[in-house]
């Protein structure tokens, strides 16, 4: 049996989760609700990563969890829109179309956030997937997030207009 671990992400960690990014077709993009037009330059995503690494837990504008397996890494769950001491929104990514789907997620969400509320104090973790993108909305349940509500809006920089369905968790 493989063994999931779960770590803040490194330098090491950047390539990899840039390359995730930017070898995604654009089918693949639509599906989780991103928009291939609107993922910024490369180095300019690869500064924003570094500078996540150089900045103090209250000072962050996203703070990235790096998914393993077996030790080596395989996807990352990360927030944004961080209020700290209150709340942050997540984001669930695998990186291996190989392994997406296969059951891991709700575990690795379940070792991801503690991370979030200890290091960035929060009270409420929120999540908006893609409505039409199944598999994070049965991680989410699986992870003991609450459904709120399904509602239109376009959830982040890399998005189009969508439904989403709002999850939270509470500390």
């Amino acid at each position: 049996m493989s063994q999931l671990a779960v770590r803040e992400l490194t330098v090491a960690d950047i390539k990899p989760l840039l390359n995730y990014w930017y070898t995604a077709t654009p089918e693949y993009l639509v599906s989780m609700g991103a928009d291939i037009n609107f993922l910024p330059k490369r180095k300019d995503f690869e500064a924003s990563l570094k500078k996540q690494l150089e900045t103090d837990y209250p000072l962050k504008q996203a703070y990235a969890i790096i998914w393993l397996i077996d030790g080596k890494a395989i996807g990352h769950c990360n927030v944004n829109k961080i209020d700290f001491g209150n709340e942050a929104h997540m984001h669930l990514h695998i990186w291996k179309p190989d392994l997406r789907k296969k059951g891991m997620g709700a575990e690795l969400v379940k070792m991801s956030v503690p991370y979030f509320f200890k290091n960035l104090e929060l009270k409420k973790i929120i999540c908006e997937p893609y409505s039409k993108n199944i598999a994070p909305n049965k991680t989410l349940a699986k992870a003991g997030f609450t459904f709120i509500k399904n509602y239109i809006t376009t959830p982040g920089a890399l998005n189009f207009e969508q439904v989403v369905s709002r999850w939270e968790l509470e500390r």
